[in-house]
């Protein structure tokens, strides 16, 4: 089982990390490499190491994360790519491997910090629907320069570990190994929610429930890294969870009928959905081939997560507090268009990292919720069959609050 965190520094995800920039200001900025699978316009190479060159509105203007991306490496190169220009306005290395990008083409490690982004570009899917991204892999590549150097820097991740829980958890354990500071995860728990409003910190949270849409590897990992910003503030923090189970289709509702989720708190999170207008009539005939993640956490919290495509195309959350007749929740707005603004918070979480080598959000949420995924899918594959979670009693304590985000 992971160490239990238990840092008391509190550190702001977004409105507070608006200052980060400005008070580094002064100071030379950190030379980065980075990774990626693929760099075409809106892939998340794109908005993520995009704002170390054009800004956080991907503009050219406005403030820019303190960071200076002095190499590149891309996996793949398809109709569209922009590396190579950026590369010509810019200045920096295109690397032909990870090794190269870290060494700058030298023998030893050459930088201060390291961005992965390994998501998009065509890539194996397996029989759970798993894009089998290389996250491993840039990731192990990246460890071998630090080992032969001696030396570590700051690694930051985008969203899961890996498809495989195995593999989560091998650079999990590495990186506690060599002492990397490691961080990971989605723009979702950083985001803008309309109301402003967060589970109480050390409070009792009996119950949760939320909302998505398209894809479960893809999106459902975001749904579960926003159940799991929610769930991880009650006082005893994470304890980590027990059993899964994922059931498809007719089961959704007959699973209601069985208790297994409050109808109340669905409909309180499908109440802030700002595209009211997406479905009308029964949710029960809007929703195409609907999906339901259920996590039974250790301490007995319970957690349903929907995906409910062809009736929302939002996430959203509601729960139960306890002292509160009435249920809470809140839509996570995200900027749908460019500079698609909820990554601006991610970044400038990165930017914390690199400038502090301290994760600004614990890995552990990152590694629990990979590793929920990659149960949930298997449990669908077993035609949602109920799987006890032992490997995923893993304990924490968040080291970051939200604050409501300035206006997009």
């Amino acid at each position: 089982m992971p160490p239990r965190i238990d840092r008391r520094e509190f550190l702001g995800c977004s409105a507070g990390l608006l200052t980060t920039g400005q008070a580094a200001a002064a100071r030379a900025p950190k030379k980065v490499a980075a990774a990626v699978t693929v760099y075409h316009r809106n892939s998340h190479a794109d908005v993520i190491v995009g704002r170390l060159l054009e800004g956080y509105n991907l503009n050219g203007q406005g403030d820019r994360p303190n960071l200076k991306l002095v190499s590149l490496y891309v996996d793949q190169v398809p109709q569209g790519d922009l590396s190579r220009g950026l590369a010509r306005k810019h200045g920096f290395r295109l690397a032909p491997t990870i090794a190269e990008a870290l060494t700058l083409g030298g023998k030893d490690l050459a930088v201060e910090g390291v961005i992965l982004v390994g998501e998009h570009g065509r890539y194996e899917v397996n029989a759970k629907g798993q894009t089998l991204y290389p996250r491993r892999r840039f990731f192990e590549e990246t460890v071998q320069v630090f080992r032969r150097s001696r030396r570590v820097v700051p690694v930051f991740s985008d969203k899961h570990l890996s498809a495989a829980w195995e593999d989560a958890k091998w650079m999990y354990d590495t990186a506690r190994r060599l002492k990397i500071p490691l961080m990971a995860g989605s723009s979702i728990p950083l985001t803008w929610r309309k109301p402003p409003l967060d589970t109480p910190a050390g409070g009792s949270v009996s119950d949760l429930t939320a909302i998505s849409y398209h894809t479960l590897d893809a999106y459902g990992f975001h749904a579960l890294e926003m159940v799991q910003c929610l769930a991880e503030r009650r006082a005893a923090g994470e304890t980590g969870v027990a059993a899964v189970r994922c059931v498809t289709g007719a089961e959704v509702w007959k699973a209601g009928a069985q208790g297994a989720y409050d109808r109340r708190l669905l409909d309180a999170a499908l109440a802030r959905c700002e595209q009211q207008g997406r479905f009308r009539g029964r949710l029960e005939d809007a929703a195409r081939e609907p999906v339901l993640f259920l996590v039974e956490y250790r301490d007995g919290l319970k957690a349903a997560v929907f995906t409910l495509n062809g009736a929302v195309g939002e996430w959203a959350a509601a729960w139960r507090e306890k002292g509160r007749a009435e249920p809470r929740a809140t839509l996570f707005w995200t900027q749908e268009q460019r500079p698609y603004g909820h990554f601006s918070f991610l970044v400038r979480g990165i930017e914390r990292l690199m400038l502090t080598g301290k994760p600004t959000w614990p890995v552990e949420r990152t590694l629990l919720t990979t590793g929920l995924l990659d149960a949930l899918l298997t449990s669908k594959q077993k035609q949602g069959a109920r799987l006890p979670t032992p490997h995923l009693a893993i304990g924490y304590k968040p080291t970051n609050a939200w604050a409501p985000p300035p206006p997009p």
